[in-house]
């Protein structure tokens, strides 16, 4: 059996502060929560999580956006948005078209076909959160939106004090 880093940390716990314990911890759910969630989006719809991320973040601007804000939005680099575009536009889900104000910046947008299987696949997304979260509360789900509330904003503090 693999074990993941927070079982090896339970293990060894004197080799490891609460806080370390904690990131492990949070990296674990994570990992494991993205990992069904890409599985399920390819075998349900042959997309991959990036290009699900990138339509998510159009459907919210109907009139489209720059690459260099699809890019900022999604923390990557205009390199990797770049290759998702031509994917998308190949499909038939993106267009692109030359910005109005600056023929040098493109502007991208969902297509009405790309809209409607985002919003197909966002569907069955939300059911999916639901059903890997289903043994939480309300109460407990609260919680720990505040927590984590609270651990964001320290770890920009922390951030904001090395002047990152």
């Amino acid at each position: 059996m693999i074990l993941d880093s927070e079982t090896k940390a339970v293990e060894l716990p004197e080799d490891h502060g609460n806080e370390l314990r904690l990131w492990l911890r949070l990296l674990t759910c994570t990992t494991l929560i993205e990992g069904e969630v890409r599985s399920r989006l390819r075998e349900r719809f042959d997309v991959t999580l990036p290009r699900f991320d990138l339509m998510a973040q159009l459907d919210k601007a109907p009139d489209g956006m720059t690459l260099s804000d699809v890019s900022k939005r999604m923390m990557v680099s205009n390199g990797n948005v770049t290759g998702l575009v031509e994917r998308l536009v190949e499909s038939g889900h993106l267009d692109r078209r030359t910005s109005g104000t600056d023929r040098r910046v493109q502007v991208i947008r969902l297509t009405k076909t790309g809209r409607a299987e985002f919003r197909k696949m966002a569907a069955e997304h939300e059911t999916w959160i639901a059903d890997l979260f289903s043994d939480l509360t309300p109460k407990d789900v609260r919680e720990l939106m505040r927590l984590l509330a609270k651990t964001k904003l320290s770890a920009r503090k922390s951030a904001q004090a090395r002047g990152l």
